[in-house]
């Protein structure tokens, strides 16, 4: 008689893993939480002080930037990617965040590799300031190889519906400020992968190897951006990820506006100079794959952009003004 375990999928070892991993995401949860770990769902109450809460919620995933940790067996950034994917994108809308939940696929359980990525969940999610409020983790046998793994999760946040970020608030001669990026975060992995051999991880580079400093993990900005928007009033919010900068500014733009960025104006990590020589990639298309160094970018009037980048500094980030919004469809990178 043949059987689910026979089959690959080993439902109690399943279990043994879940419950190797409550504690870490309990850990995350606080007074806000309704619900008990390991239940079909687990809610969330609306923080006190809002006149008008809206919901916000958001999805993402890491990419193929998990074929890299998977070669290297290096799993405990990979959270923090996610994590700021996710709740990143809750902060371009004014939403800071409440809840998050993550979907962990495998070709086989592997409880060392399978903890250390939930455990840099929840950590992420602690310093984020939301709660991880449970998961799937769904065994694929003969679908992924048993090595493989693939890392999605959804973000629920909220925020005042009078202080819902609107495209239509930006003005020209509004100011771009962005927020320094030290890594390629988690897009551009496959053009990445493109470039480079399994063996090239391993070669030294940028004072590390080089699959080392692939995987360096996401700067998670929400909660520094939370802050800093509270004390200086912003028109619009940016996270750069896929598209770069010209992708993601039009999103945060009314028609007829655009933004003039001078990439002059800052110091893109070593990486991305890196890999521009290795491919010899045309510095447009670098601009339209990786984010350049500036991982968040925030637009305020001009008379303000001293206030906010004083204010992400004293959040630990390094902020530059970067450009300016002008009359036009097209953002333009200045060459």
């Amino acid at each position: 008689m043949s059987t689910y375990s026979e089959a690959g999928v080993d439902v109690a070892a399943a279990d043994r893993f879940t419950e190797s991993i409550s504690a870490r995401v309990t850990a995350t949860w606080g007074d806000n939480v309704v619900g008990t770990f390991g239940g079909f769902a687990a809610g969330l109450t609306i923080p006190a002080g809002y006149d008008e809460p809206v919901l916000m919620m958001t999805t993402d995933g890491v990419g193929t930037k998990a074929e890299i940790a998977r070669l290297l067996g290096r799993f405990d950034g990979i959270g923090n990617d996610l994590v700021a994917m996710c709740v990143d994108d809750l902060a371009a809308s004014g939403a800071a965040p409440l809840g998050f939940t993550d979907y962990l696929a495998v070709g086989a359980l592997d409880t060392v590799r399978d903890e250390a990525l939930v455990a840099s969940v929840a950590d992420a999610c602690r310093l984020a300031g939301c709660a991880l409020l449970g998961g799937e983790t769904a065994v694929h046998p003969g679908v992924m190889e048993p090595s493989q793994f693939d890392l999605a999760g959804a973000a629920l946040g909220v925020v005042e519906r009078s202080a819902m970020v609107d495209p239509g608030q930006v003005m020209a001669g509004h100011a771009v400020v962005g927020i320094v990026s030290p890594n390629l975060r988690s897009n551009g992995f496959s053009l990445v992968r493109s470039l480079f051999n399994e063996s090239d991880y391993q070669r030294p580079a940028l004072g590390s190897s080089l699959g080392e400093v692939l995987l360096e993990p996401s700067v998670v900005y929400a909660p520094a951006v939370l802050a800093a928007t509270r004390r200086v009033p912003v028109s619009g919010m940016v996270h750069v990820t896929g598209g770069g900068l010209p992708g993601n500014l039009p999103r945060a733009l009314p028609h007829g506006l655009t933004a003039r960025i001078d990439p002059a104006r800052w110091e893109p990590a070593p990486i991305f100079n890196l890999i521009s020589d290795h491919g010899r990639i045309d510095p447009a298309e670098m601009f339209a794959t990786f984010n350049m160094g500036i991982g968040f970018a925030l637009i305020a009037e001009a008379g303000r952009v001293t206030d906010l980048i004083c204010a992400l500094n004293e959040h630990g980030h390094a902020a530059h003004h970067i450009g300016d919004i002008v009359e036009g469809e097209a953002v333009a990178i200045k060459s």
